[in-house]
């Protein structure tokens, strides 16, 4: 019961400039996830694929679970989909079952982390692979102004609604036969959602995301 991490990162960053080694408290962003995969015991090896020699060198001398995958310039850049980086990735690694996070997801714990894996070897029986996700119980609207999960005539509470569920982009657990099966796509075919708290599945993409899980995680070390 136990898979491989893939920590996917490159040195150029669109939004966030720098991001995966800007210092986020006292250590570089990616020290923080990288440091619960770490004390996971469920994660053999972390798996960072990166184009960074500043990236590998100081991951290498911090994680002894860490493995370098030297990113090829033909899958570089800033619009190469990750299932591509993925599918290199399993392609140069003997292991079955594998677990994708990011970077830019400081605030997973081990304790969430742990329960996702638990949760995905307990039900491979009766699905494929697991993603996680955020609950939702709000008002939603498609762009045409029309309801998703709603009716304006009945409005009922909201935690009264119909729940939904937003694919926060913190976890991703499969195999390399549900990835081929799905045309190599990190979702399988017959995916299990695993819901978390939403503050701990925070991503950063904007300025704003940054700082926000600064002062967060500042707070949980009070």
């Amino acid at each position: 019961m136990h898979v491989t991490a893939l920590l996917p990162m490159k040195g150029h960053s669109e939004r966030v400039p720098g991001k995966n080694l800007r210092k986020m408290g006292d250590k570089p962003l990616f020290f923080h996830v990288a440091t619960t995969l770490q004390q996971c015991e469920l994660v053999d090896t972390i798996v960072i694929n990166t184009d960074s020699e500043s990236i590998a060198d100081q991951a290498e001398k911090k994680f002894s679970k860490v493995r370098i995958n030297w990113r090829p310039e033909d899958i570089c850049g800033d619009f190469v989909s990750m299932n591509t980086i993925i599918d290199y990735d399993l392609q140069h690694n003997s292991a079955t079952h594998f677990l994708q996070t990011h970077s830019t997801n400081p605030l997973l714990s081990v304790k969430t982390l742990t329960g996702a894996v638990e949760s995905y070897f307990a039900k491979l029986g009766e699905y494929d692979s697991l993603f996680s996700v955020t609950r939702l119980q709000t008002r939603l609207y498609w762009e045409s102004g029309a309801p998703i999960n709603h009716s304006p005539e009945e409005l009922l509470r909201t935690q009264d609604l119909p729940p939904v569920f937003e694919e926060n982009s913190n976890m991703y657990i499969f195999n390399k036969e549900s990835f081929a099966a799905s045309g190599k796509n990190r979702i399988g075919v017959k995916p299990q959602m695993f819901v978390m708290d939403p503050l701990e599945a925070m991503d950063i993409d904007e300025e704003c995301d940054f700082i926000m899980a600064e002062r967060l995680l500042a707070m949980q070390n009070l």
